[in-house]
């Protein structure tokens, strides 16, 4: 009789936790978040109608306070123009060719320590074009050129021109624009 009453309540206790479980399931739903086509990595969360992404992932500066318990996201308007001499250019050939980066940077609101621009090859390989550190009190509106730079578009794809910040005190570049360059057959 008392082997009966145990069996019962493992069997009570296990469907009462199974059915907890099924309820937090339906709450909380791991969900793939996609920017401009590529994968955030570790992806997001739906939760009680609310979808909740990693902000690090969207383009602008991201800061955590733990004291206050606050996220700062920072996103300014940033403007890439692509110059091959004095000519502006957005597709190119497969082979090598040397061009420079005119960015403009409007609505800052923050301290930046740096600025980068990189390119990535259609594989995901990360070439850095140019950094610069900037000097303390950064303007909230700024141009940066960069050198003129030879890059091999080894085959044809999409490439990504980044633009890159790294806020005053901090140790990481964030990604806060991006320009596509299409490199076609010759």
């Amino acid at each position: 009789m008392k082997w009966r009453r145990t069996l019962a309540l493992v069997l009570v206790f296990s469907l009462v936790g199974s059915g907890s479980m099924l309820f937090a399931d339906s709450i909380t739903e791991k969900i793939r978040v996609v920017v401009n086509g590529n994968d955030v990595n570790g992806g997001g969360y739906y939760i009680n109608g609310t979808t909740y992404a990693p902000v690090r992932e969207l383009s602008g500066l991201a800061s955590w306070d733990a004291t206050s318990k606050k996220v700062t996201v920072i996103k300014p308007n940033v403007h890439i123009t692509l110059f091959k001499g004095d000519t502006v250019f957005g597709n190119v050939n497969v082979g090598k060719l040397k061009f420079h980066v005119l960015s403009q940077v409007d609505s800052l609101d923050g301290n930046i320590s740096e600025v980068k621009v990189a390119i990535t090859d259609p594989s995901g390989n990360t070439k850095n074009i140019q950094t610069e550190k900037m000097g303390s009190g950064s303007n909230d509106n700024f141009w940066f050129k960069t050198n003129d730079f030879t890059y091999d578009f080894k085959k044809k794809g999409k490439y990504k021109v980044g633009f890159y910040m790294k806020p005053a005190g901090g140790n990481s570049f964030f990604l806060v624009s991006e320009k596509v360059i299409t490199a076609l057959d010759s």
